[in-house]
């Protein structure tokens, strides 16, 4: 009984589920039959044909397998529409010509299915030309064949007119559909899309107002003011791309079919306005062509910018990865060093107490001195003073400063600013740029060097400025040092946001980052700089 039980809940669920299915449908077929009859009786003519829009924007709105409710929909209100016609047109052709569109329609979806997927404008300008066509040469040809009575009617006139009026008609509401449908992938809701968007809708409903109030002998005018119409399309169409090009060819389209004198019947032309429907035709097609090529390349941009900033996270990242080596490697040897200095300490108190007095003095005068010379290289390999008294004093009293005292061609530096603002991460990406910066003229270059710093803040961005150059202004850097110098600083620059140029004797160094240090990084401890240095008189 249990087997039985399970077994038959799922065909349950299975009932309810098509149950379901039927009565959406039906209610979808009763709603599609309504809509598509008012716009096609009282709104559509045939050089602006809403119902071909409302068919094609149905169809790719909903999903393949509600399409046989809209066939059922359409061909429920043609048989309300074309009823009383039987007797004088005969019934083959108000069978045949009701049910074969909407089929149609949706064969043509069913191939363009892929490329609609991806949200490409292409596929819709397709679809909505192929269904024009395909609609208007049904209607024709089976008004020809059908139709004995109204071969008059059939001409290339009216194909123009039908062509172009299912393509406008098309136009309205396939676009929408597709920003729809694509919503959380292309449209991006901001204040400035809001505001763009209008500020073109209110151009072109006050163009388009105007244009209807004008008496109907201003055909120049008229024309004038809807050919005007097109210039916040555009607009809109350059500033936000296939988003804006689709919400500016719909504004477009509607307000221009709304100026057209016509008398609602169906069948009603306005000759003077087709002309600028032609226009409107070609200039929506090369709108949202247009604003399909812009969406791609800025996409583009956007998608190589995001990469461009990953790696440049995964470069800083690498960077402070092999600064905590250094500086866990700096502190094991230090640990070192304290033994063997504590081991030293020992030696000379055991030879004290043992009278060797003259052995102990010697011992301990070495051993400072190669304490002394053992912290010095070591802050070669990590400056770690830079946590606890900033870039600035590291740089005027470690072991590098003893390394260019030695070259006998490193000037005093010029200091402003100060650094213990900064992170300490950018200060130890300046101090490497600089210990390179300044090697790297030592070994290419002739003559005295001279650095100087100036730390600072920029609005919502900080940093520090560094300018390593030569101190007689007549000696030009070589070509071989500038690229060299680029190639070795320009990695952790970019890392920082920052720059570096060479130019005449000079290397100049930019790096920076946000003003605001974040919590997860250290901020040096201890007094100020300012208060710690006298100030510079170089």
């Amino acid at each position: 009984m249990a087997k039985e039980a399970v077994s038959e809940r799922p065909n349950w669920l299975e009932r309810e589920f098509q149950l379901r299915i039927r009565l959406s449908g039906l209610l979808l077929t009763a709603a599609y039959a309504v809509v598509f009859w008012t716009f096609r009786q009282n709104i559509s003519v045939d050089q602006w044909m809403l119902s071909a829009g409302i068919r094609v924007g149905a169809v790719l709105l909903f999903a393949p397998r509600y399409w046989p409710y809209l066939i059922a929909g359409e061909w429920v209100a043609f048989a309300y529409m074309r009823y009383p016609y039987i007797e004088r047109f005969g019934l083959p052709w108000v069978v045949i010509s009701s049910i074969v569109l909407m089929p149609t329609v949706a064969l043509i979806v069913h191939w363009h299915r892929r490329l609609l997927a991806s949200g490409n404008p292409y596929g819709v300008l397709s679809v909505a030309g192929l269904s024009a066509v395909c609609i208007t040469a049904l209607n024709l040809g089976l008004a020809w064949l059908l139709m004995p009575t109204r071969h008059a009617a059939v001409s290339w006139d009216g194909v123009v007119t039908y062509v172009i009026g299912d393509y406008l008609g098309i136009l309205i509401f396939a676009p929408l559909v597709m920003l729809w449908r694509h919503r959380n992938l292309s449209i991006q809701l901001s204040r400035t899309w809001r505001l763009d968007v209008a500020a073109s809708l209110v151009i072109i409903g006050l163009l388009g107002i105007y244009a209807m109030h004008l008496p109907g002998t201003e055909i120049a005018a008229k024309n004038s003011l809807r050919i005007l119409m097109i210039l916040p399309a555009i607009a809109l169409t350059c500033l936000h791309g296939w988003q804006g090009g689709a919400v500016g060819v719909v504004a477009l389209n509607l307000m221009v079919g709304l100026t057209m004198e016509t008398s609602g019947l169906l069948g009603a032309r306005d000759p003077n306005a087709f002309l600028v429907q032609e226009i409107l035709a070609m200039a929506g097609t090369a709108l949202l062509l247009l604003g399909s090529t812009i969406s791609h390349f800025y996409y583009k941009f956007m998608h190589r910018d995001h990469l461009d900033g990953h790696a440049l996270t995964l470069a800083r990242a690498n960077l402070l990865a092999n600064e905590r080596e250094l500086r866990d490697g700096a502190a094991r040897i230090r640990l070192l060093g304290e033994d063997m200095d504590k081991a030293f300490r020992n030696t000379v108190q055991w030879l004290h107490e043992r009278g060797h007095h003259t052995a102990a003095m010697d011992m301990q005068r070495s051993s400072a001195a190669q304490s002394q010379l053992f912290r010095e290289q070591l802050s070669l390999v990590y400056p770690s003073g830079i946590e606890h008294y900033g870039l600035y004093l590291v740089l005027q009293s470690s072991g590098i400063a003893g390394v260019w005292e030695q070259s006998n061609r490193f000037t005093s530096p010029h200091l402003t600013g100060n650094p213990c603002r900064l992170s300490v991460e950018l200060q130890l990406a300046a101090y490497r740029c600089i210990c390179d910066a300044v090697a790297l003229l030592l070994e290419r270059e002739k003559g005295m060097i001279r650095m100087r710093a100036r730390c600072g803040r920029h609005g919502v961005r900080q940093g520090i400025v560094v300018n390593v150059s030569l101190l007689d202004p007549a000696r030009l850097l070589s070509q071989d040092t500038m690229a060299r110098a680029v190639e070795v600083l320009m990695g952790r620059a970019l890392v920082y946001g920052g720059t570096v140029r060479c130019r005449r004797n000079q290397i100049r160094l930019l790096l920076v980052e946000p003003s605001r240090v974040p919590t997860s990084q250290r901020v040096p401890s201890g007094a100020s700089i300012d208060q710690m240095m006298p100030p510079s008189t170089s």
